[in-house]
């Protein structure tokens, strides 16, 4: 059951959040928590968004802006590491509260907390007029790599972050979607090394037929998707995936999911 359920959500998450540059791991997550730890669902994801990015190199990736990629991509890199590393410390720390609904007890965890604030800080973010209007110059594009980096090392949500700073740099629709797969690609390597090494040392086991299934359908959702590229705009997209990643944020943070 949990291989079909998780396989349909990266099959249409991966789809929808083609045009976005954000969400198929904020999307997917919360599906792969429902039957696995926080921790280890988030490691599960950044396998299969590792996989489905690859997947959307081969189509989109001859787009992607060279200069783009250094400035942003290398700090990156390196703060995905910190990042992953933070998600490993804070896994450890027991629920802070619990409470009884649905006839359960639901317990918060810091982890879950803490995703669940970043979820609705960069819908907050992404909605605001005033973050909308305003132009950031390219010198600015380390510094995204910094945020978004740490970011999607600790919760697996860089993409937010990530075209933020892209939609600023004066890229075309078809740069800012290669571009940004190939930075995910990039951030997504080094968080999953991280991740694989804390998974060994505490002697879990990998789910490989789960994330072989759910990377081969997130694949046929960036394959359609891309097929609709230049039929749908960024803009709309975004709203879309904005309101489900609200419902995301506030089941998280309240331990629903």
């Amino acid at each position: 059951m949990e291989i079909f359920v998780i396989s349909i959500a990266a099959l249409f998450a991966s789809g929808l959040t083609l045009f976005s540059g954000f969400g198929l791991g904020t999307l997917l997550m919360p599906v792969v928590a429902i039957f696995f730890p926080v921790e280890i669902a988030i490691a599960i994801t950044a396998v299969v968004h590792l996989a489905n990015n690859i997947f959307k190199v081969a189509l989109l990736g001859k787009k992607a802006n060279r200069s783009v990629l250094l400035s942003f991509g290398i700090p990156a890199v390196a703060f995905a590491f910190f990042g992953a590393l933070i998600l490993g410390w804070l896994s450890g720390i027991p629920s802070i509260f619990e409470y009884a609904a649905f006839g359960n007890q639901i317990q918060v965890s810091p982890l879950k907390l803490v995703v669940g604030i970043l979820i609705m800080t960069f819908v907050m973010l992404e909605l605001s007029p005033g973050f909308s209007s305003l132009a950031l110059d390219k010198k600015y594009l380390p510094y995204g790599g910094v945020i978004s980096g740490f970011f999607g090392g600790l919760s697996g949500h860089q993409g937010a972050f990530r075209s933020m700073f892209l939609l600023k740099a004066g890229l075309s629709k078809e740069e800012f979607v290669a571009t940004g797969v190939i930075l995910a690609v990039m951030v997504d390597m080094s968080r999953v090394l991280i991740y694989g090494w804390e998974m060994s040392g505490q002697h879990q086991t990998v789910q490989w037929p789960l994330i072989i299934a759910a990377s081969v359908s997130a694949f046929m959702g960036a394959y359609f998707g891309s097929k609709l590229l230049k039929k749908i705009t960024i803009k709309a997209i975004q709203i879309v995936v904005s309101v489900l990643l609200v419902i995301v944020s506030l089941g998280l943070m309240s331990g629903v999911l």
